[in-house]
């Protein structure tokens, strides 16, 4: 399983940006990617840990659920 460090834009537009076997590299290209990129409405850089790029891009289109509120 691999990390892939994706631009997710507004209507589900992907794109590969990298992919890494271990999360620090990841995590460290993400954060770089997020202060050099233009800012640009809606624009997000995400790191997705799964087993091939496509399988990442599942996860990343899912619609997740919010969490239960509670005491925070």
């Amino acid at each position: 399983m691999a990390y892939f460090v994706y631009a997710v834009r507004p209507f589900a537009q992907l794109e590969k940006l990298a992919e890494f076997d271990s999360f620090a590299p990841a995590s460290a290209h993400a954060k770089q990617q997020r202060a050099t990129l233009p800012a640009e409405p809606g624009l997000r850089i995400r790191v997705m840990f799964a087993e091939t790029a496509l399988a990442a891009e599942d996860l990343l289109l899912q619609i997740r659920e919010p969490g239960p509120t509670g005491d925070e």
